[in-house]
């Protein structure tokens, strides 16, 4: 198992921040060959199919590997040879509408047949005598690494690096051993995510499987049998529509992800009105329904407050309570199954979706059906749901745990304030 050392030793000052003295600073084209491709995604005639890399196959990938769909395309034989992508190479954004986005890595993992490099992206093939790819990758993943691309990057409105500007680019360079130990430690840490992450979807589709049978009685657990019943929306809940009249300042929105969360959260900002005296008050406990489909939700999504005491919401949200005569935690789990989908198709009014917004009526809404058992399978269906997302809590804990780490790993390796033992 790889060791790093704290230690404390001697810096030298430079334009990416603190460096060890016997880390060398040199531009990238003397460690790497740049390229910036020009290959389109247009198929032509009389040209060679080829699989094209494109911006978001390296934007959502930190690898670049053969299970990625890339799409197909076409390029003449003199760009075939010039952009085909070898394992090894490491690739760039080079052009965004937000300087964030610029220098964005994936590695190439493996050969991959006929595999070309799109537009807006760049291919950076290190000097295998003198760096390693994939330290390569980690370190323009790393802050003071990334923020300086992003400075070099010109534009107004979009922005972009220029051949010579990543050519010129200085990089802090560790003896080759030390980029191995460094790459290895961090690839292992990756590794521990995809897992982790693989184990949470596989958690998820458990777990949807299982909601979808409980909670449509598809199957029936011990000691629970007989018909359940049919019920409007109106005879289990009561409508809110109490104004904000105590001028609460917690505006929230429904994250269809997340849940009710604070808009400064959701949008950066505040894009409530100033006066918010007109707004719906909900205490916790109380749901609303967003009509504004999103992905995932294509009829909107409901949403119970349970991060805050009371919040505020838009009036364009349908608000309400729950009677005592059913489980708030079951109807949780009811909505976001989305078996109330269906019944919204129904009464969401043909050609009403206005600026989003479905055009559902309150009263068909509230005269929704929906099947349900009585009170005491519909605790023991919450308590069996509830066990099975505590699992899945877990492992993404785990999994931000092991990204602090590898963040935390990042910083401290790719500077030198960590140094590996080698030996």
């Amino acid at each position: 198992m790889n060791k790093t050392v704290e230690i404390t030793y001697k810096t030298k000052h430079t334009k990416v921040g603190d460096i060890p003295k016997d880390w060398s600073l040199d531009k990238l084209r003397k460690n790497a060959i740049v390229l910036f491709s020009n290959v389109d995604k247009h198929i032509k005639e009389n040209e060679i199919p080829v699989s094209l890399c494109n911006y978001q196959d390296v934007y959502y990938h930190d690898y670049i590997t053969s299970s990625i769909p890339f799409s197909a395309g076409s390029v003449k034989e003199s760009e075939f040879y010039k952009f085909q992508l070898h394992k090894g190479d490491v690739i760039i954004t080079k052009d965004s509408e937000d300087r964030k986005d610029i220098a964005v890595p994936a590695y190439v993992i493996e050969e991959i047949p006929n595999l070309i490099c799109g537009y807006h992206l760049a291919i950076l093939r290190p000097n295998e005598a003198h760096l390693d790819g994939v330290f390569l990758s980690f370190l323009l993943q790393s802050h003071n690494i990334n923020h300086y691309f992003q400075k070099l990057a010109n534009g107004v409105t979009r922005f972009g690096l220029t051949t010579e500007s990543i050519k010129n680019a200085l990089i802090p360079i560790p003896p080759l051993p030390e980029q191995e130990k460094i790459a290895e430690i961090l690839s292992n840490l990756d590794l521990a995510i995809s897992t982790t992450n693989s184990l949470i979807e596989e958690i998820k589709l458990r777990n949807k499987g299982l909601a979808q049978n409980l909670l449509k009685g598809k199957k029936r657990l011990k000691g629970f049998e007989g018909e359940w019943n049919e019920v409007a929306i109106k005879d289990i809940a009561n409508r809110i529509t109490r104004k904000n009249e105590e001028l609460d300042d917690t505006v929230v929105t429904i994250s269809a992800q997340r849940g009710l969360v604070r808009q400064e959260d959701f949008f950066t900002k505040r894009v409530a009105s100033k006066t918010l005296s007109n707004y719906y008050l909900i205490y916790k406990g109380e749901f609303a329904y967003n009509k504004s489909y999103s992905n995932g939700y294509p009829m909107g999504a409901f949403k119970r407050l349970d991060g805050f005491e009371k919040a505020v919401v838009t009036t364009l949200y349908i608000c309400f309570s729950l009677k005592k005569i059913v489980s708030s935690d079951f109807m949780k789990h009811f909505f976001e199954a989305g078996f109330m989908v269906r019944p919204l198709m129904k009464i969401a009014q043909e050609g009403g979706r206005a600026h989003g917004l479905l055009n559902i009526g309150i009263q068909d809404f509230f005269g929704l059906k929906l099947t349900i058992p009585t009170f005491k399978e519909q605790q023991a269906i919450t308590s069996v749901l509830s066990e099975a997302d505590k699992e899945l809590d877990l492992y993404k804990k785990q999994l931000n745990i092991l990204k602090k780490q590898k963040k935390g790993l990042m910083q401290k390796l790719l500077t030198g304030k960590i140094r590996v033992n080698i030996k």
